[in-house]
């Protein structure tokens, strides 16, 4: 993909797109067995998208993403921001 596809997706959300690439490297490699990882996708997926996610809801996704244990894809991305 070229330059331009990339600006304009910064510019439409805000984000820079070093962060959106290393939100997905974390995400391509992490345990999802592991607590901890789990907590950092989560927050640094509400702070990628200026969401405040509340301590009991952040509780309840890293139960059900651990219990599963599974890799996520965009579309459970999508669903944590609610979108």
């Amino acid at each position: 993909m070229n330059d331009s596809f990339f600006r304009k997706i910064e510019s439409k959300t805000g984000v820079p797109m070093e962060e959106v690439f290393a939100l997905a490297n974390a995400i391509q490699f992490a345990d999802f067995s592991d607590e901890r990882q789990v907590r950092k996708i989560i927050r640094n997926v509400g702070k990628l998208a200026n969401k405040n996610v509340p301590q009991a809801t952040e509780d309840e996704l890293v139960r059900s993403i651990v219990s599963n244990g599974n890799a996520m894809n965009i579309k459970d991305i999508q669903d944590m921001l609610g979108r």
